[in-house]
């Protein structure tokens, strides 16, 4: 399977690029190549914007319609990518090497809860609200949009991340230009033809693929109103200096380094806690920000915790990612592979002790894959705990109590997501209160639209969906009556 497109999904219809650049794209699995599409320019750029400030400044367009009518636009919309899943999942799976097993359910649903949760807000959300002054008379704030956006997504959720972004932006009645990422942008074509037969208007959606430069100059772009990246911590803080500069609204969701905090009482039977366990830690190849790559195992039960993950990462099979029995695939490219053995290579040179995986399986020659790693006797201010990895790999961390269990949490950067994994759910809850981090589950792990996604420290600023969704894309405008 291959695709090649020409042309670039700007002002509501198919546009000629302004360059003769190209993004080659790859198969994960394989190395083969499956397709290109035009690399956005400067002026493509421009073209973009333009689209989407004219949708948005159209007097009786996007901006202007009632939030019952986003609403119903939104659930056309929700429609579309659902008779689109499988193909989306099955392009995903091909790019950054999500399993099959996954991708049409995360890749291929997430943007249809997420655009359903979210026009279900627009049923109660205030445009104007009616008050009080403190001072005596009326007061009446309005919830306006806050204009043109700009969202930057990664290549490991690409399409479930461009979701966080356009779906609350659409509600509040903005207009967005997506920038995807280079090693996944075969799917944001499939997202443009869904687009397009929701009769979403013309400019309100618009899509310039390209690197970091387009990335960058979309960013600085003076007709750009807010900013919503997901990706690394260290372009994350590029960003935030150059809107800083800007005073531009930006949200940031970024890195993670989460713990597992395994309590004495868990149940570590991995019959039952196997599927839970692994949304928790090695989802998407470990190609996920929230990952719980850290796992703090009690003295008491180290030995047992070691033995229960290596028996774990071992029993998953690794395979092409088009196959539907795999739950480890490759790597999205042979760069990602070389930085996760880098650090493979570091933390048994400062000294853990590697107990199973670390080296690429054997019979898988192509492709970009990796086994599932499992390193016991972890410092937790090593490398290997402290920086992101992004790939399979998983530290076992020793702690004495719950106080030390929480302090080595604690002990990060980061602060994204995590886990405790007990047999007492107001255990859990007490030390979750102690964590600091955006998101946390208790003996599993998964993201819900309902939820306020993000993350503290260096895993961001701000938050994505929740029952606030709408409102971090307006802006409020008090008249005093």
């Amino acid at each position: 399977m291959s695709a090649s497109y020409d042309n670039l999904f700007i002002g509501g219809q198919w546009a000629p690029p302004t360059s003769t650049r190209t993004i080659v794209v790859h198969n994960a699995s394989t190395g083969e190549h499956i397709g290109t599409v035009p690399e956005a320019a400067e002026a493509d750029v421009d073209a973009a914007v333009a689209a989407a400030r004219r949708a948005f400044d159209d007097p009786s367009g996007w901006s202007s319609w009632a939030p019952a009518e986003r609403a119903a636009a939104l659930e056309r919309l929700a429609t579309e990518l659902d008779s689109r899943a499988a193909e989306i999942g099955r392009l995903v799976s091909m790019q950054n090497g999500m399993p099959i097993a996954l991708s049409p359910l995360i890749e291929g649903m997430t943007p249809v809860g997420t655009l359903r949760y979210v026009a279900s807000l627009l049923a109660t959300a205030p445009v104007e609200e009616e008050t009080s002054r403190f001072l005596g008379g009326d007061l009446v704030i309005r919830h306006e949009p806050i204009g043109v956006i700009a969202g930057i997504v990664p290549w490991n959720y690409p399409q479930t991340l461009s979701s966080f972004k356009y779906a609350p932006a659409l509600a509040a009645g903005n207009t967005i230009v997506l920038k995807p990422s280079p090693e996944t942008v075969l799917d944001s074509y499939v997202f443009a033809e869904a687009v397009i037969a929701a009769s979403i208007p013309p400019g309100v959606v618009n899509i310039v693929p390209g690197g970091r430069d387009i990335g960058a100059y979309l960013v600085q772009h003076r007709d750009i109103d807010k900013v919503a990246f997901t990706g690394s911590t260290a372009a994350g803080r590029q960003i935030a200096e150059a809107c800083g500069r800007l005073l531009r609204p930006v949200s940031l969701e970024l890195g993670g380094k989460s713990a597992a905090i395994i309590l004495d009482d868990a149940d570590l039977d991995l019959a039952k806690i196997g599927q839970n366990l692994f949304a928790a830690t090695l989802v998407n190849n470990g190609q996920t920000c929230y990952a719980g790559t850290r796992i703090l195992a009690p003295r008491s039960r180290y030995a047992e915790v070691v033995d229960v993950f290596a028996a774990f990462a071992s029993s998953l099979p690794v395979g092409d990612a088009l196959d539907p029995a795999t739950l480890i695939g490759p790597l999205v490219a042979e760069r990602q592979r070389d930085r996760v053995e880098r650090y493979i290579a570091k933390g048994i040179s400062d000294g853990a002790r590697l107990v199973t995986g670390g080296g690429r399986p054997a019979g898988l020659d192509r492709g970009w894959f990796l086994e599932p790693t499992i390193f016991a006797d972890v410092d937790n201010k090593s490398t290997i705990a402290q920086e992101e990895i992004f790939g399979p790999v998983l530290s076992v961390i020793e702690y004495t109590d719950e106080d030390d269990a929480v302090r080595i949490a604690n002990e990060s950067d980061y602060g994204l997501g995590g886990s405790v994994w007990t047999s007492d759910n107001d255990r859990a809850r007490s030390v979750i209160r102690r964590v600091r981090t955006g998101t946390m589950g208790i003996n599993s792990y998964l993201p819900d639209p309902a939820g306020p996604w993000g993350g503290v420290k260096a895993s961001g600023l701000g938050r994505e969906l929740g029952p606030g969704a709408v409102a971090a894309y307006q802006n409020l405008k008090t008249v005093y009556a």
